[in-house]
């Protein structure tokens, strides 16, 4: 019981401890986290779950671009519609939509191509287009995941050699919390892949005015002077 006690107090000391909060903003998503870990201390160039260095290399570069468009058009409908359309031409799908407001999601390679075909749908009043480099906090995730999967092993390689019952709850309580931390990263890297995968476009809309009566008799008018002086 005494030995089972002290490796879990030893094993706990050892796991790298962090708090990350998740971010919305305006243009997508940002990870903001504190650490506080003691592996350096073992080692300032290798943690207790391996090279630190070697794990980063093997990251790749995520960047998470997100589009903004504010239109004019003629006809509300006709547009959402085209929109849907461009989204599935470009591999993607719609992720929100409404009469004056539509969220798209294409590859992102296809973005700038996304956003010039829609831009074709009416008068562009304005446009933004945002690049995001999470690259450092997809890295960070990758690392925390790896060490709580290695810590994971030890916990079950403890629970098989539990001596007792109550030991066993302690490992086991362990395990619990460890595997709840361990599915909270894989969504947050799963989430990162996607939005790396996907650009986000966003298209607010505004319908044309049209004329009423007076207006139409004012454009006649207009219309008929402006022929009487070319002709002249």
């Amino acid at each position: 019981m005494k030995k089972i006690t002290t490796y879990l107090l030893l094993l706990s000391s050892l796991a790298v401890t962090s708090c990350y909060k998740e971010v919305s903003n305006a243009y997508g998503w940002e990870y903001q986290y504190t650490k506080e870990s003691n592996l350096t201390d073992l080692n300032p160039k290798k943690g207790y779950f391996g090279e630190r260095e070697d794990f980063k290399e093997k990251s790749e570069q995520k960047v998470i671009y997100t589009a903004f468009l504010t239109m004019t058009v003629k006809e509300l409908d006709t547009v959402n519609a085209a929109i849907k359309n461009i989204a599935k031409r470009y591999n993607g799908y719609v992720s929100e939509s409404g009469t004056k407001r539509a969220i798209i999601r294409v590859e992102s390679k296809y973005l700038t191509n996304a956003v010039s075909e829609i831009e074709r749908l009416g008068t562009t009043e304005r446009k933004s287009i945002k690049g995001q480099d999470v690259t450092d906090d997809y890295f960070d995730l990758n690392l925390r995941l790896d060490n709580a999967q290695k810590a994971r092993i030890r916990y079950l390689e403890l629970l098989a050699n539990a001596e007792n019952v109550t030991a066993a709850l302690k490992v086991e309580k362990e395990l619990e919390r460890l595997n709840g931390t361990i599915e909270t990263l894989k969504g947050q890297i799963s989430n990162i892949n996607h939005l790396d995968q996907f650009s986000t476009l966003t298209i607010n809309l505004n319908q044309k005015k049209k004329p009423g009566i007076l207006g139409y008799i004012g454009i006649g008018i207009y219309k008929s002077v402006k022929w009487l002086f070319i002709r002249g």
